[in-house]
């Protein structure tokens, strides 16, 4: 019974912030961090904002800033707001479960082994903390 809670205790630990800030330039190629419009951390928009991802449901942000100039969401796919409406909430752990394999992570949530999210890049360490990076951007 302690090994269970041990290896359940180290399945759900947080990631260390500042590391998560180092590893973050990988997610920036696709992503900012935006706030109320302004940018805290310069990325693409070909991925969601990911301020106040933690705690969102998945498939819902509602727009992308191109410059000052917002744009309308429509990368999501099918399968990802077919997730948010079957209740996945993104949270630090399944945020760094799922940047370590997208398609897998999805494919399981719906259990459709058709499924598929925009995102295809896999992070073989260092989920963790930019998940927990991630979590500093919210209210």
């Amino acid at each position: 019974m302690i090994l269970a809670l041990t290896v359940s205790f180290q399945a759900i630990a947080p990631g260390d912030p500042a590391k998560g800030e180092k590893l973050y330039n990988r997610c920036s190629s696709c992503h900012a961090i935006i706030k109320d419009g302004q940018v805290l951390v310069k990325g693409g928009i070909t991925g969601p904002n990911l301020y106040g991802v933690v705690g969102r449901v998945a498939g819902t942000e509602s727009d992308y800033l191109n410059g000052s100039e917002r744009l309308p969401i429509g990368m999501f796919t099918d399968d990802i707001i077919r997730a948010g409406q079957k209740g996945l909430v993104w949270t630090q752990e399944n945020i760094a479960t799922y940047s370590n394999n997208p398609i897998a992570f999805i494919q399981e949530y719906l259990d459709d082994e058709t499924a598929r999210p925009n995102m295809s890049v896999k992070l073989k360490k260092g989920g963790d903390d930019i998940a927990a990076y991630l979590a500093t951007f919210n209210e």
